[in-house]
C-alpha cells in the first residue's frame, strides 16, 4: 500500500480487530478462502499516493495491472500504478487534467469520472471508450471555473466488464479544490474509499456466479483504502472531515459510529446547506459523503456498515448471505479533554435547477421474471430494453430543464446514476423529505419511484444512464441519452 500514516498520534502495540467473515449460503455465494489473518487489521489507515495539479494542469499516467496488495497481503487483484485505490487525483476549478490510461490487464477497459461535470465527447468522459488489452488512451478533461468543489471518484466504465474490473481493485479518489469551501475546522482531510471483493487462497478475486450477478455481488472482504478494518486517529478537541466513497459493486453501506453522532458535510460533492447531525448515513454504491467527525470521549470506537436490506430476486427467493454490522475501521481517540470545535452555521451548498420544465420522462427500471430458468440467465432492462451504444434511448435539447420520474417494478432497490449532469431529487416514493441537493447517484426503492429535476443546461454530446449496481449495468440495466444543440 502506498502512502505514510495519517496520524503522527498512532499509539503502538494495537490489538487486531479479527478477520472478515466469508459467507456461502444456499444461493450459491462464490466463497472465499482469503481473509486477512489477525495480524493484517488494526493498522493505521494510509492515505493513497496524491497527484496534485500545478500551475492550472495535472498530467498523469494510470496503468490498470494486476499484483496488488490487500489487507496486508501480495494478490492478483487488479490497482492503478500498483495500488489499490489507485493515486487521488487533486484538481482546482478551472484546471486541465490529463490522463494516459494504459491497459495491462486481459479485458477491455476504460475510464470515467464519477460525478465530475465535464463534457462526455471525444476524448472527455466518454463511456463509449474501448481500450484494448495492450493499448492506451489519452482522456482531457477541463474542469469547470464553477464546478463544485468536493469528492468525486474514477473506475473503469466498459460495459460488460465493469464490475468484475471494480470487483477485482480498479478505483480512486478524485477530489476538485477551490470556490466556495467552508472554513472548517479540521485536523486531518482523510479519503476512505471503501471496497469489497473475494480472494481464494491463492488470493486470486472469485469469479461470481450466476446468482450473485443477479443479486449484485457482494465481497467476502470489505476494505478501506484497500486495509482492513484500519485506525483512526484522533486527538479530544479536533476534527476530522471524512471523505466516504462508496466504491462497492452492489454493497449499500449504511454508515454508524459508535458512540458519536456523524455530521454530514456534503453529498456527491455539494455540500448540504447546514451540517447535518445523524446517527446514520446511508451511501448507495457510488455515492459519496463528507463526514465531520469530533470525536467527545477517550476510547476506541467502530466505524460500521450495518445490514441493508437490497431486496430480493422475487420469485426465486434470493438474496445475499445473512450478515450481521460489518467493521469499517475504529477510530482511536485520546488526549486531555476538551470541547469540540463549533460548526459553521450554513455552507456553500449550490443552487438548486432553475428555469421551465421543458418536459417530464417516465423510465421504468424492470427485472425479467422466470429468471435462472432455460439459459441461467435473468433481464435487466431500461423500458423494456437492454442496452445497445449504436441507439439513443432520450434525446434532449441542449439549454433545457427537464423532469424525470424513475419507476423501479422489481423487487429490489436499484441505484439510478446519470454521467455529466447532475440532478436535485424532488420526491420519492418512500416519502423521505429530499436533501435539495445537486447529486448523481440516488436510490429507486423496489416497487417504487423517485422524481428528478435536471438541467441539460451546458455539454452536448451522447452519455449514459444505469442502475449502479454494476452486475445490472453490465446485464443490460444501461441506456444512452443525446443531449444536442
Amino acid at each position: 500500500m502506498t502512502g505514510a500514516p495519517i496520524s503522527r498520534r498512532r499509539a503502538l502495540g494495537l490489538i487486531g480487530l479479527g478477520t472478515a467473515s466469508v459467507a456461502v449460503g444456499a444461493t450459491g455465494w462464490a466463497t472465499g478462502l482469503g481473509a486477512p489473518s489477525r495480524d493484517t487489521s488494526g493498522r493505521d489507515l494510509a492515505q493513497p499516493r496524491v497527484l496534485a495539479s500545478r500551475d492550472g494542469v495535472l498530467d498523469v499516467s494510470l496503468t490498470a495491472a494486476p499484483g496488488v496488495r490487500l489487507a496486508g497481503r501480495d494478490t492478483l487483484a487488479w490497482g492503478y500504478n500498483g495500488t489499490c485505490p489507485g493515486p487521488t487525483l487533486r484538481v482546482r476549478r478551472g484546471d486541465l487534467l490529463r490522463v494516459r490510461l494504459i491497459n495491462h490487464i486481459d479485458q477491455p477497459t476504460n475510464l470515467h469520472t464519477h460525478g465530475l461535470h465535464v463534457s462526455p465527447r471525444g476524448n472527455g468522459d466518454n463511456p463509449f471508450v474501448t481500450v484494448a488489452p495492450g493499448g492506451s488512451f489519452g482522456y482531457v478533461y477541463r474542469i469547470p471555473a464553477d464546478h463544485p468543489p468536493g469528492t468525486f471518484w474514477y473506475h473503469p466504465h466498459h460495459h460488460g466488464t465493469v464490475a468484475d474490473q471494480i470487483f477485482a481493485g480498479l478505483a480512486g479518489a478524485l477530489l476538485v479544490d477551490g470556490g466556495p469551501d467552508p472554513d472548517l475546522p479540521v485536523t486531518d482531510d482523510l479519503v476512505l474509499l471503501v471496497t469489497d471483493t473475494t480472494l481464494d487462497g491463492a488470493g486470486r478475486v472469485a469469479a461470481p456466479n450466476m446468482t450473485a450477478r443477479m443479486m449484485g455481488r457482494e465481497g467476502d472482504l470489505v476494505l478501506v483504502n484497500g486495509q482492513h478494518q484500519p485506525v483512526i486517529t484522533a486527538t479530544l478537541g479536533d476534527a476530522q472531515r471524512w471523505r466516504v466513497i462508496n466504491g462497492c459493486v452492489s454493497r449499500v453501506l449504511a454508515l454508524r459510529l459508535e458512540g458519536h453522532r456523524l455530521t454530514q458535510l456534503a453529498l456527491d460533492g455539494a455540500f448540504l446547506p447546514a451540517p447535518a447531525e445523524r446517527d446514520q448515513v446511508v451511501l448507495a454504491p457510488g455515492n459519496r459523503a463528507d463526514l465531520l467527525v469530533r470525536p467527545v470521549r477517550g476510547g476506541r470506537y467502530t466505524l460500521v456498515a450495518d445490514p441493508y436490506d437490497r431486496g430480493s430476486i422475487g420469485m426465486m427467493g434470493g438474496g445475499p448471505p445473512a450478515s450481521g454490522p460489518v467493521a469499517l475501521a475504529t477510530l482511536e481517540a485520546s488526549g486531555p479533554a476538551a470541547t469540540p470545535p463549533s460548526l459553521p452555521v450554513t455552507l456553500p451548498a449550490p443552487s438548486a435547477p432553475q428555469g421551465r420544465v421543458a418536459r417530464q420522462r417516465r423510465l421504468t427500471f424492470a427485472m425479467g421474471m422466470g429468471m435462472m430458468g432455460g439459459t441461467g440467465t435473468g433481464t435487466f432492462t431500461i423500458d423494456g430494453r437492454t442496452f445497445d451504444p449504436d441507439r439513443d434511448d432520450q434525446t434532449v435539447p441542449l439549454d433545457t430543464v427537464e423532469e424525470w420520474t424513475v419507476v423501479n417494478t422489481s423487487p429490489m432497490d436499484h441505484p439510478f446514476h446519470l454521467h455529466v449532469w447532475p440532478f436535485q431529487v424532488l420526491a420519492t416514493s418512500t416519502g423521505v423529505p429530499p436533501t435539495g441537493l445537486r447529486q448523481d447517484v440516488v436510490l429507486v426503492p423496489a416497487r417504487g419511484w423517485v422524481r428528478l429535476r435536471i438541467p441539460f443546461t451546458d455539454y452536448p454530446g451522447r452519455s449514459v444512464y444505469h442502475c449502479h449496481v454494476l452486475d445490472h449495468e453490465d446485464l443490460g440495466m444501461m441506456a444512452t441519452i443525446n443531449v444536442h444543440q
